[in-house]
């Protein structure tokens, strides 16, 4: 069972991620970051390696690829709100577009 950040925690969390340029949604209790690449297949290679991340971790993102640029959202369906799995599914994400 994933459990939702408690707001202590989540507060701490979006500030860090912030810095990295995530933003919360707060009517999905979400948070989402637009990735800009140098072209189509950058972005796609950079989807194709999350991909498989987000398999092996059983969390997949809400995306939305146009050209060069793809729009992420973070959230767990299963509580209802924001987990650990998106604090490091969004971490995995900063550092693969690295």
């Amino acid at each position: 069972m994933v459990l939702r950040l408690l707001e202590p925690d989540k507060e701490n969390a979006l500030r860090a991620l912030s810095k990295s340029g995530w933003t919360h949604l707060k009517e999905r209790n979400a948070i989402s970051k637009n990735f800009e690449f140098g072209n189509f297949i950058e972005a796609f290679a950079w989807m194709t390696k999350v991909a498989i991340c987000a398999e092996k971790m059983n969390h997949h993102p809400e995306w939305l690829n146009i050209y060069k640029n793809v729009e992420v959202i973070l959230t767990t369906h299963d509580c209802a709100g924001l987990s650990d799995l998106d604090l490091q599914m969004a971490r995995k994400m900063d550092f693969l577009a690295t």
